[in-house]
């Protein structure tokens, strides 16, 4: 039991016995269970959740949070279930291992890479229990601890993914600490030489500093107490995350940015802090427009405090942050703060990121699909706040650029449908203009809900888009269908679809994933499928692409709306006659045709959603042409680029584009397009600039 001594010492301090005695029994079984396992550092498997645990157990959450802790690699890496973990520790328990054992399957290189459908896992995850996610981030803070025994690519890769996931994550539920310690354990593994460079600075600014900060807090302390005012005070240093960030942003050098600490000065209720405040003020000389009331307007996350700049000392900047004890708690633990204390009531961090889930759980059910749920979901994550008001005086909370369209469905859904306008103080504002800070906003309605889609290019809020996106189309969706029926009945040449088997139109929707044939119609009407390429589909028929340049003479007969406009071909592989095609079916864009060995589409071919079968027509009159991309490998001699185009010239081709780059050992490549009828011809190009003396090699370039 000598591992469980560390975490055993935290919670003696919050935990009952019985409870204590249970997290032990956890402790046994995960170490057992992960016998003989070890860790890249070379320490036996079980030194990691014991650490998590400990960190879990620092910011005192429950039993079951310290037992799913120790417990959540058992699922993922014994041969331990979910059913055995409930029936030893509780049902609640092992779902919250369940939750963590699938998170920990999720790797993220950047944002845009992720894989969507994981992140919403994770997501929906957090809003069922949001101890899943806090696990998690412990995990991921041990992790970052302990990256030491990685390969520097495999540190960065983790710490890039951590930057952009896990502490947004963190800020977001308001667990400030470990946000800060993820941050600065993430400029170590990224920019190794730089963190040093900055941490030997800070170093150097402490000990030269020290005196004077010590005097700044006697100061305060003194003033405080002349006049009456108990509070406690103590000094932090920024961390060097941000220290990083600001000096990128403003451009300085460490030197010049003299803000390493904060004074924290903490009191028994809110109106001692704005007392305080004034103290502050009288004490030392603030700097204009610095004040920030984080007490009467809360953060997202629902940190709250007083922030004052002011100048001491030697022109030293001296910011100060004034809050009550549970304020101080809340800032240092978010969502965490008193956990399981329900008697008291809901802390209004809890509250606000109960609020946030909630509102994740409705981006869901309204969200068309996965990727418009995560663009959502990272509006929400990554976003800055402005602070506005309703004519009546009530605060709303927007991110930074929101719009009056914005500020109309934080109010109501309804009023966001209904807005036809917005006055900004009194005076008209344009419903694409983003909002500043303490505007007071008036929207203007009418009686009819016309939502317009062009607001989609501008507003910025997850509920706007999402509820703008839901109303056009339940009122769309009757228009698409009809528009849809008359643009496939004249693509088909039918007054109606009576003709059309109805095990032709089953075998089509199940190909494009369709429930009814009016889903497909208003796909057709909303421009998500074409319908000339919808009517080749029904008809049974592959479509043949034009080789002579008559489509009147293609079999089968061309089918209106399929026209020669309509398709389009690939230039990553510039397929031309006899290659095996597919076409890419695109909205707005109609049929891109690719070679089928082109890497863009080898792992689609069995898409039919988005992927149809085409084939060439035999070339009934003259063939026209088509262009392919070659590459020659050539000595440096002379005369040999006249040779070249010579050979391709008595192969009746002609050359679209040319170019040339030196390659390793005094061979050049001259890359071309040339024009072709059909694969044999440019086999034969090839051929032939093989012969031609001084190439080494001729081949088709590759998409």
């Amino acid at each position: 039991m000598e591992l469980f001594k560390s975490l055993n010492t935290i919670i003696q301090g919050y935990l009952p016995a019985e409870q204590i005695e249970i997290v032990k029994r956890a402790f046994v079984v995960a170490r057992d269970a992960h016998e003989g396992q070890f860790r890249s550092s070379g320490e036996p498997y079980i030194t990691h959740p014991v650490a998590v645990a400990c960190i879990i157990a620092e910011m005192k959450l429950d039993h079951e949070a310290v037992m799913a802790a120790l417990l959540h690699d058992v699922i993922e890496d014994t041969p331990y279930t979910e059913e055995q973990l409930a029936a030893e520790f509780g049902t609640s328990t092992a779902e919250i291992v369940q939750g963590v054992s699938k998170l920990d399957k999720l790797k993220f290189r950047t944002r845009q890479e992720a894989q969507v459908e994981n992140f919403r896992k994770m997501i929906l995850a957090m809003t069922k229990d949001v101890r899943v996610v806090l696990i998690k981030l412990a995990d991921r803070t041990h992790n970052m601890r302990t990256l030491g025994s990685l390969r520097p690519d495999k540190r960065r890769r983790i710490a890039k993914e951590t930057l952009e996931i896990y502490t947004p994550l963190a800020h977001r539920l308001g667990i400030e600490h470990l946000k800060n310690e993820l941050e600065d354990l993430c400029l170590e593994a990224m920019f190794p030489h730089r963190y040093r460079i900055m941490k030997r600075a800070i170093d150097m600014a402490r000990s030269t500093k020290q005196e004077l900060i010590k005097r700044i807090q006697t100061e305060i302390q003194a003033r405080l107490e002349e006049v009456g005012i108990k509070a406690r005070i103590y000094g932090k240093e920024r961390h060097l995350y941000y220290l990083y960030e600001k000096m990128l942003r403003k451009e300085q050098n460490f030197h010049s940015i003299l803000d390493i600490y904060t004074f924290r000065v903490v009191v028994d209720s809110v109106d001692t802090c704005y007392r305080v405040l004034g103290q502050m003020h009288g004490l030392y000389k603030p700097r204009p427009f610095q004040v920030k009331d984080y007490i009467a307007v809360p953060k997202t996350n629902g940190y709250q405090s007083l922030h004052t700049a002011m100048i001491g000392h030697k022109g030293m900047p001296i910011d100060i942050l004034i809050r009550t004890e549970e304020m101080d708690q809340m800032a240092k633990l978010g969502v965490a703060a008193h956990w399981g204390y329900q008697e008291q009531g809901s802390t209004s961090v809890q509250v606000r990121v109960q609020q946030w889930l909630q509102s994740i759980v409705e981006l869901q059910q309204s969200a068309a699909n996965t990727d418009e749920f995560i663009e959502n979901v990272k509006s929400d994550l990554f976003s800055s706040d402005i602070y506005v008001f309703t004519p009546k005086g009530r605060i709303v909370q927007l991110p930074i650029n929101a719009t009056a369209v914005d500020f109309a469905y934080a109010l109501h859904t309804d009023v966001g449908d209904s807005c036809v306008g917005a006055v900004v103080d009194n005076t008209p504002y344009p419903l694409s203009k983003p909002l500043q800070s303490g505007q007071t906003i008036e929207i203007q309605t009418a009686d009819s809900k016309r939502p317009n889609a062009l607001w989609l290019n501008f507003v910025v809020t997850s509920k706007a888009r999402s509820s703008i996106r839901s109303t056009l189309k339940r009122q769309e969706r009757d228009e698409a269908i009809s528009l849809g029926q008359r643009q496939l009945l004249l693509s088909l040449n039918l007054q109606n679809f009576d003709e059309i088997e109805p095990v032709v139109i089953k075998k089509l929707l199940a190909e494009l994933r369709l429930s009814t044939f009016d889903d497909l119609l208003a796909e057709i009407g909303l421009g998500n499928q074409i319908s000339g390429v919808i009517a080749q589909r029904l008809s049974g028929e592959t479509l043949e692409i034009d080789t002579d340049g008559n489509p009147e003479n293609n079999k089968p007969l061309t089918i209106q709306g399929v026209e020669t406009g309509l398709i389009h071909f690939a230039q990553c592989c510039l397929p031309v006659p006899d290659d095996e095609i597919i076409a890419h079916i695109s909205s707005g864009k109609g049929l891109t045709i690719h070679n089928v060995s082109c890497r863009h589409v080898k792992d689609y071919v069995n898409d039919q959603r988005h992927y149809m079968s085409v084939s060439w027509e035999i070339a009934k009159e003259k063939a026209i042409e088509f262009e392919a991309a070659i590459a020659v490998d050539i000595l440096n001699q002379q005369g040999i680029l006249a040779g070249i185009t010579g050979a391709v010239a008595q192969m009746q081709s002609n050359i679209l584009d040319i170019q040339s780059q030196a390659r390793e050992g005094g061979v050049y490549q001259v890359r071309m397009r040339v024009s072709v009828v059909d694969k044999a011809h440019l086999e034969a190009i090839l051929a032939k600039l093989s012969n031609v003396q001084g190439v080494v090699q001729a081949e088709r370039m590759a998409s």
